[in-house]
């Protein structure tokens, strides 16, 4: 079973892209734009206390009327995150998403962040572990 800390490993790309709390949706906006991502996890010096996605741009930002140049991430972020460690399996990350239906975990350890996983990367892994299995089961039935 593969963990966290294997699924962060072997991803080709593992930055964190963070902004501030009093950072404003533009800003954050502009990043993501940049860096061509869909999520940012919003920092407290270095404690994580919210993530800032384009889902939650439309709907609490857009839908409500606010100006993504004057409205602070604070305004607009998801608070009261599910968060995973380096230890757990992307089982566990599969069951925290499906269960609490979210599409982003970040990963801690310590107060430190060490990365995110999206259920893309989640999705990703659990199908080429099946392949895995899948090929060692012919090649022991066959005997090749």
């Amino acid at each position: 079973m593969l963990s966290v800390h294997q699924l962060l490993a072997g991803k080709s790309r593992n930055e964190i892209y963070a902004v501030r709390p009093d950072q404003t949706v533009i800003e954050a906006l502009e990043l993501m734009a940049a860096q061509n991502i869909g999520v940012v996890m919003v920092l407290d010096d270095e404690r994580l206390v919210g993530i800032f996605s384009e889902r939650d741009y439309a709907r609490k930002g857009i839908v409500q009327g606010r100006k993504a140049k004057s409205t602070p991430i604070a305004e607009v972020m998801t608070s009261g995150l599910y968060v995973v460690t380096p230890k757990q399996s992307i089982q566990d990350c599969m069951k925290i998403m499906s269960e609490k239906h979210i599409r982003h975990l970040p990963v801690v350890e310590d107060e430190k962040v060490l990365g995110i996983l999206s259920i893309t990367d989640i999705v990703s892994a659990i199908m080429r572990e099946q392949e895995n299995r899948i090929q060692s089961l012919e090649q022991y039935i066959t005997g090749y």
